[in-house]
């Protein structure tokens, strides 16, 4: 039975312009909404302001940022949610070295230094092979633009303070597929291995060619796969 809604959640720096691929083909199995978790600074805010205005149930796919989200939400509501998708994520929380480049990316955006952001992470963000596209580089940038410097600090404040997930991964019993693209240089497929060996039943697809952002940059492939995860039988 295809799903009831599909809820899609960013990642950090992102907007709902990352699923801009996916969106309408995937509003043809079933409503489709994106989450917005700009407004608020601990993840469990910002689970509890998207469960105020989401339907009474849905899917829920999350991109790195969007994935730590989808946990938290599983976490306070999980009668609410029918299947999971966890994309370029992962469970553990941050080390320090990941923990000390936030808190200079969030001094660098407090100083006026926003504007530089984008730049900084898109080595991270885009497989090598994409980094000199004009169009993924442009969304990037815009996507940043879009949500701001407050909003930024206020996105990395929140993923500083996530708990550790793995925990959560034992309880998870809805359907649930987890997608990394193979050059994925932030949360690589090891990670996805990790979190799909946890997950009762879970399924792994790695998508070839991309990095971190999957939705953008093999959308065709990524767009199939959660096509076939809405519409698969529980």
């Amino acid at each position: 039975m295809t799903a009831s809604a599909l809820l899609l959640v960013p990642g950090l720096n992102c907007t709902a312009a990352l699923w801009r691929s996916q969106i309408a083909p995937l509003s043809a199995l079933c409503p489709v909404g994106v989450a917005d978790h700009r407004g608020v600074d601990t993840m469990g805010g910002i689970a509890a302001a998207i469960l105020a205005v989401a339907p009474p149930r849905f899917a829920l796919a999350g991109l790195s940022m969007g994935g730590y989200v989808a946990l938290e939400i599983w976490r306070t509501a999980p009668e609410r949610v029918e299947r999971l998708a966890l994309l370029d994520t992962q469970a553990r929380p941050d080390g320090p070295d990941a923990a000390e480049n936030r808190r200079r990316q969030i001094a660098i955006a407090e100083s006026g230094g926003f504007a530089r952001i984008a730049d900084l992470q898109l080595p991270k963000l885009l497989a090598p092979a994409h980094q000199g596209d004009p169009d993924l580089v442009a969304v990037v940038r815009a996507m940043a633009a879009d949500t701001g410097a407050e909003a930024f600090v206020r996105q990395q404040r929140a993923i500083l303070g996530r708990i550790d997930s793995r925990p959560t991964l034992a309880t998870i019993t809805c359907p649930t597929t987890v997608v990394v693209g193979a050059e994925d240089a932030l949360t690589p497929p090891d990670l996805a291995r990790e979190m799909v060996a946890a997950i009762p039943g879970a399924s792994l697809e790695i998508i070839d060619g991309a990095g971190h952002l999957s939705p953008l940059e093999a959308p065709d492939a990524v767009t199939a796969v959660l096509r076939a995860w809405l519409a698969a039988s529980e």
